[in-house]
């Protein structure tokens, strides 16, 4: 690493990873999958797969950047051994995909930001907006924006990063916290708070609870994206992994808890017979149409609707940096100068995102596929780590510079657990998937079926296995500056 390459201290790589964390499945996904799974039952389950999914793998994740201080491919192919650089080539692919379509998402947030700044939102019908918006071409250019956005961060590097995280993360904190104060005080949202937090036990008896609950855990906080990684690559030498991880895995939730107090209690209140239209209506439907009725609804509703989606491009932003920064740094382990390897990745993103901003057939297709991708990125993470030695990675590194102990149950859990958890999710996806569409399930082109799945992911691999001894070239053709030594895994 050269000089000034790393966050000035603690307090900068946790916010600058709670900004990777909290995106938009905490404000827009989590409220809505809650309200569709009996509330405080799906609490409990979620609770759970935070310290047996999203904590333990966050450890990993920050492990295997501290140790070896490159990105995703050559941290694979230093710790798991060479033949695996494959992996952490998916890892960086699934990354890269879903950052393609996210800038639309986050393009999404500025014009409804825009919008309701303008008053656009409370003269016209939200639906009618969003119908004459999205797939339009002025998502394409909001898509752009956002995108330029991050790329202007990114621009100055981990300086950059850092300094954005500082100032938008603790005002997307007050920001939610208003709202969800807002909310808890509207006359009838004792109702929304009573739904939530009240767990119905026969509720647990149900698979798709626990599945739905690891699915979050899955999207919302980041774990087994290779984001973390990237960011660890940037830590000092003797961070504390187990204390972070812990303190952004629960950063993290209590924002998604905020935002479900927020948008629940909303509805309770001001509709109360509106919750299953709401889980019926989807995330792009809950968030630029729904929500946008429920403040017009609202006492004061224009001021705090403001906020909300001030709240929503601040979270979009910051996840949408990360992701920026995770490709720009496959690419200077490649061999390229930050500026150049930043300037190819957001012309990439530029382009290959064009598609998912006009079509939303194309977004909703990108959105299914990658994101049950992430489930197979999370399984490479453990196996890559059980070929190195997951006791040796507890011992060697995660220990080094520890607080906070962490013993043996960690290895369990990333060695068996977690690998039983991404095998699961990946089944339970593909089988719910079948169920939804029996007769066109191997529709390649469908916006949720199996068959786009294994079709898009085996070309993929397939070429990601046959690049193998490249992509192990490229990520390893220099040292990298600051890497512990003895990082190679063999093999």
């Amino acid at each position: 690493m050269s000089a000034g390459e790393h966050f000035s201290s603690r307090w900068g790589l946790v916010l600058a990873t709670l900004g990777m964390a909290v995106g938009t499945g905490n404000i827009w996904r989590f409220p809505r999958v809650v309200a569709s799974n009996d509330g405080g039952s799906f609490l409990i389950a979620w609770v759970v797969f935070l310290l047996i999914w999203s904590v333990p793998l966050m450890m990993v994740e920050f492990a295997f950047g501290k140790r070896t201080r490159r990105g995703c491919i050559g941290a694979f192919a230093a710790l798991a051994g060479r033949g695996r650089a494959w992996m952490g080539g998916w890892v960086a692919l699934t990354a890269t995909c879903i950052m393609f379509y996210y800038s639309v998402v986050s393009g999404w947030c500025l014009r409804y930001l825009g919008a309701a700044l303008t008053g656009e939102l409370a003269r016209e019908d939200p639906a009618a907006v969003w119908d004459g918006f999205a797939g339009s071409g002025a998502a394409a250019v909001t898509h752009a924006l956002a995108l330029g956005l991050a790329f202007a961060v990114v621009w100055f590097g981990v300086r950059g990063i850092e300094r954005v995280a500082r100032v938008l993360i603790p005002t997307l904190a007050v920001l939610v916290a208003v709202l969800a104060v807002r909310a808890v005080t509207l006359p009838g949202a004792e109702r929304g708070l009573e739904f939530m937090f009240t767990p119905r036990w026969e509720t647990l008896a149900k698979p798709s609870v626990w599945l739905e609950a690891l699915t979050q855990n899955a999207w919302d906080t980041g774990a087994g994206w290779g984001l973390i990684l990237t960011y660890a690559i940037y830590m000092r030498l003797r961070e504390d992994v187990p204390l972070n991880a812990f303190m952004i895995g629960f950063g993290n939730n209590s924002m998604s808890l905020l935002a479900g107090i927020m948008v629940l209690c909303t509805v309770f209140a001001i509709r109360p017979g509106a919750r299953a239209e709401i889980v019926g209506a989807g995330n792009e439907g809950l968030t630029f149409v729904w929500m946008p009725h429920l403040f017009a609804e609202m006492p004061g509703g224009a001021y705090f609707m403001v906020l909300f989606f001030l709240a929503l491009s601040f979270a979009a932003l910051t996840s949408l940096i990360s992701m920026l920064e995770l490709a720009t740094r496959v690419l200077i382990d490649f061999g390229f100068q930050r500026r150049r390897a930043l300037g190819w990745v957001g012309a990439a993103g530029l382009v290959f995102g064009l598609p998912s901003a006009l079509w939303m057939p194309v977004f909703r297709n990108q959105d299914w596929v990658w994101s049950a991708g992430l489930a197979l990125s999370g399984l490479f993470f453990a196996l890559a780590a059980r070929r190195f030695g997951v006791e040796r990675l507890r011992r060697e590194v995660i220990a080094e510079g520890a607080d906070l102990p962490i013993g043996r149950w960690w290895t369990f859990l990333v060695a068996v657990v977690i690998p039983v958890e991404a095998v699961a999710l990946i089944g339970w996806w593909l089988w719910a998937s079948y169920k939804e569409d029996p007769s066109g399930w191997l529709n390649p082109f469908g916006g949720y079926t199996v068959g786009a799945v294994l079709v898009q992911g085996a070309v993929a691999l397939a070429a990601l296995l046959a690049a193998n001894r490249w992509l192990v070239r490229w990520s390893l053709s220099s040292p990298a500056p600051g890497a512990a030594n003895g990082a190679e895994g063999g093999g």
